[in-house]
Formats: C-alpha cells, sequence, structure tokens
C-alpha cells in the first residue's frame, strides 16, 4: 500500500513538473504568429462571404509572413472528424508549436472539443458557433467577429450551426493534437485517404516551416 501511495506520488510530481516545465517552455520561445494579430486580421473580413474572405486573408498572410504559408497547390480542403463531430479544414501553417488554419462546416454539427497541451483561438467570420464550458451550466453562443479562446487543458461542448466558418491558430505541443484529431478518422469512419490527406499537408508544412529557418539561418 505504501509503495504504491509512494508510486502515485511520484507520478503526480513528474506530472506537475512536466506541466510546469512544458508552459515555462512554451511562454519564453519565440513564435512566428500572435494570436491578437490573427484575430485582429480575421475580424476585419467577418460578415463576408467566407470564401471571398479566406482569400484576402490567406494574401494578407502571405505578405506578414513570407515562407511560413503553405503554397496554392498545397491548399486543400480535408474532412475532419473528431470529437463526434466533422468539418473541414485547410491548413495553411504548421510546425511543431503552432498552426494556423480555416475552419468551418457547411452542416450543423457537434461533440466534445477535446483536451490539448494546446492553446487554441478561433475568430469566427460567418455563422454561429455555441460553447458548454466544463463546470458550468449553460452555454454561450459566438458570432461573427467573435474570438473564441481554447486555453490549454481545457474541455468543452462545441457546436457550429451550418455555415459557420472560422479562422484557427493554435500554439503548444501540435504533435499531441493529432491523437484526438486522427482518432474518429482512424477508428470510426475508416477513411483513410481522408487520414493520408491530413499527414500529408501537415508533413509539407513542416518541411516548409524547417526551409525557410534554415535559409533564414544562411543553410542554403
Amino acid at each position: 500500500m505504501k509503495l504504491t501511495l509512494g508510486r502515485a506520488v511520484v507520478l503526480v510530481t513528474v506530472a506537475g513538473l512536466s506541466i510546469w516545465m512544458f508552459r515555462a517552455w512554451l511562454s519564453s520561445k519565440e513564435h512566428v504568429f500572435n494570436r491578437e494579430d490573427l484575430s485582429r486580421l480575421a475580424r476585419q473580413y467577418s460578415g463576408l462571404n467566407h470564401e471571398q474572405a479566406f482569400t484576402k486573408i490567406v494574401v494578407e498572410l502571405r505578405k506578414r509572413y513570407p515562407g511560413h504559408i503553405l503554397p496554392d497547390e498545397d491548399l486543400q480542403w480535408i474532412f475532419v472528424n473528431a470529437g463526434g463531430w466533422m468539418g473541414s479544414m485547410c491548413l495553411l501553417h504548421a510546425s511543431l508549436t503552432e498552426y494556423v488554419l480555416l475552419f468551418g462546416t457547411a452542416v450543423d454539427t457537434g461533440g466534445h472539443s477535446g483536451r490539448y497541451w494546446a492553446e487554441v483561438t478561433d475568430t469566427i467570420i460567418s455563422g454561429t458557433f455555441q460553447q458548454w464550458k466544463e463546470g458550468t451550466t449553460k452555454s454561450e453562443i459566438f458570432y461573427p467577429g467573435d474570438t473564441i479562446v481554447h486555453s490549454i487543458g481545457e474541455a468543452t461542448s462545441v457546436r457550429w450551426s451550418a455555415g459557420t466558418w472560422m479562422v484557427e491558430y493554435g500554439r503548444g505541443f501540435i504533435p499531441s493534437m493529432l491523437g484526438f484529431a486522427l482518432s474518429d478518422t482512424i477508428f470510426s469512419t475508416q477513411d483513410f485517404l481522408t487520414l493520408y490527406y491530413t499527414i500529408s499537408v501537415y508533413t509539407k508544412a513542416l518541411i516548409l516551416e524547417a526551409n525557410t529557418y534554415l535559409t533564414t539561418a544562411g543553410f542554403f
């Protein structure tokens, strides 16, 4: 009994130290993007037709962050099945600690948000997003121009109305999110073509980011 309790204390201590070290590292790391800047950019085009808004946003991001946004030939709308909901994403940027993507759904959908080692920020372009936070008894509805912040370790119930589209920015240990993002695809829908598309575009983004880093550092 004492041995089991001792092991539990050690595990809790190690987990606590790991979380503290991770947060300290994340806060001190230099990032490419700033969530306030991205949210401000998205709000400029909120209320517009989402396709027009997305086109303008991509153009502006390429101007502000040259070498960090995937080229047009690599941009692809890919289904996402996770937590019981289904949406579609278009990945613009990804590294081990950040990602920027366009996300939305053409049909009503909802489910579990997931609980991540990352902070996720969404700014709505069109439609409505409903969120029910863990530990509360009421939900909140967000509209075009609103920004929702999903903190590290947070879990919520989420619901998108048909025609909801948004700009999403994630910051944290991004590979840790893949388990949730891909689990329904692997074990439920078994849509392995979508799985391939997802891994392929993430790999392309990582290669682009590595190439930009090495070029900036003078290796090429």
